[in-house]
């Protein structure tokens, strides 16, 4: 029945209700008051100040973006295109160890050096959550505490373990952290700066986040020939901390380690504690140049490079032929800078998105020169590639893995599926035209089927581009 006390402010009509719990969809109408959704069924004369026929299209809860690097995009970029135009409402940030607060002052190495240079990182998490929510932003953020940040604001130096000391200085600025609002801590023990930790010191690390009902996320220590140790080591952590926890980008790299998957999801599958993973939809990963990554690649494309940025977007064998030099030295005299890997198989791709345990994450580098194309095309890929085009997925269970999983997995409460008393986080799209278009040679490309994005109950994408409006909010972990 219609509101008796105010109009609906939005009533969207005759789509087809794929609700994000994996359920079977239904065509009904959704209404929407102030920042909640308020009706699922029939709305009757609305009397709504608009409304909107989505006949033939599909609503469904905004997407989550469980992995991305945006700490700073969402206050560079605060209309957020690269993520609305995909459908997506709310992103995880702080991934893989690296997040913008805290370290004030100090140098970022690498890979902090993927979201900001030294004047762009934050002396604590309070200050950075009074600039975002001061300036707003498109998109809701839920933040962790990377352990190379933690690292690199407290150690001399990173090739080393941490002394009892550090991690307890560590801890603290942990704690101080959850306290203000973050979610849990990632880690990125694949690269330099972490790779020294020993599992201890990230169990100290991660068993602090038990009281507050954090999780852990983590970029494991190796995703190559060693995978299946480093699978056993990140249920070993969450197991001995009591604390949940989510494998990165699951993947296994190099061309003598494809169908490992085989082995690593089983061992997921069969943990006695909750382990989750997140994938992006690309048989390529993309992070800072490193040699013992370029090593395991098919291909190799620069994205950005700080002394030479005209290099930018160049296949590095075709640099390393005009230079005349090895392999090593042009990767030094880029340096720093990043790349795209193409490392992995397409059967192991399929393997990991079909496991029920996987969510959808992009983790899109929102500040390279020429980023990877999962930037911007992440969701829609899944929608018109993997669903549409493949059959990988059923259109509900792909919704699920991009909106209800996600909320629940990493506690975002009223978020993430069309019920009653959420928030009206919605997404409208053509589920025969949905698709990604950006591409490795044009990768800042909107996608196509993307109609319109609610946040909150405010508009931030229409008619192909963005309202301007930011309606974001910070959202806290809430456990059931």
């Amino acid at each position: 029945m219609a509101s008796t006390t105010r109009p609906y402010d939005l009533v969207i009509r005759n789509g087809t209700l794929v609700d994000g719990s994996g359920c079977t969809p239904w065509i009904g109408d959704l209404a929407i008051v102030a920042d909640k959704i308020v009706l699922l069924g029939d709305a009757g004369d609305s009397g709504a100040l608009r409304e909107i026929d989505a006949d033939g299209r599909v609503v469904a809860p905004g997407f989550i973006d469980v992995h991305t690097h945006d700490d700073r995009a969402v206050l560079a970029t605060p209309a957020m295109p690269a993520k609305v135009s995909q459908g997506v409402t709310s992103v995880v940030t702080g991934n893989c160890g690296i997040s913008l607060a805290p370290l004030g002052g100090v140098e970022p190495v690498p890979p902090l050096n993927l979201i900001g240079s030294a004047e762009e990182f934050y002396p604590d998490f309070p200050t950075y959550f009074e600039r975002l929510s001061g300036e707003g932003t498109a998109v809701n953020v839920a933040a962790q505490v990377g352990h190379t940040t933690l690292r690199a604001r407290t150690m001399d130096r990173l090739d080393r373990a941490a002394t009892p000391r550090e991690i307890r200085a560590m801890g603290e600025a942990l704690d101080a952290a959850m306290a203000a609002g973050c979610i849990g801590l990632s880690t990125g023990l694949a690269y330099p700066p972490a790779n020294a930790a020993p599992t201890e010191e990230v169990l100290a690390l991660v068993t602090r986040l038990r009281k507050f009902g954090g999780i852990h996320t983590t970029h494991m220590r190796d995703e190559k020939e060693h995978v299946v140790d480093s699978v056993r080591e990140t249920i070993d952590i969450g197991q001995r901390a009591g604390v949940p926890v989510v494998i990165s980008h699951h993947k296994c790299s190099g061309r003598g380690n494809w169908g490992l998957t085989e082995k690593t999801l089983p061992l997921i599958a069969s943990a006695d504690h909750p382990v989750g993973l997140d994938v992006y939809p690309y048989t390529a990963s993309s992070t800072v140049l490193l040699e013992d990554f370029v090593q395991s690649a098919e291909r190799v494309l620069v994205t950005w490079s700080e002394p030479l940025p005209a290099q930018s977007g160049r296949d590095l064998e075709d640099i390393r032929a005009d230079w005349g030099c090895s392999v090593s030295d042009a990767i030094e005299r880029l340096s720093p800078a990043g790349a795209i890997y193409f490392q992995m198989d397409e059967a192991d791709l399929e393997r990991i998105i079909r496991c029920s345990n996987a969510m959808i994450g992009s983790d899109g580098l929102p500040h390279d020169a020429v980023p990877h194309p999962r930037l911007w095309g992440t969701f829609p890929r899944v929608l018109g590639r993997f669903v549409r085009e493949l059959g990988w997925l059923s259109l509900e269970e792909a919704v699920h893995r991009m909106s209800g999983k996600s909320a629940a997995v990493f506690g975002l409460a009223n978020r993430g599926l069309l019920s009653v008393g959420q928030f009206a986080d919605v997404v409208i799209f053509d589920p025969e035209k949905v698709l990604d278009t950006a591409t490795y040679e044009a990768p800042i490309q909107a996608s196509t089927g993307i109609e319109l994005v609610v946040v909150n109950g405010e508009i931030v994408w229409e008619g192909g581009r963005s309202t301007k409006a930011r309606p974001g909010r910070i959202l806290q972990r809430k456990i059931p």
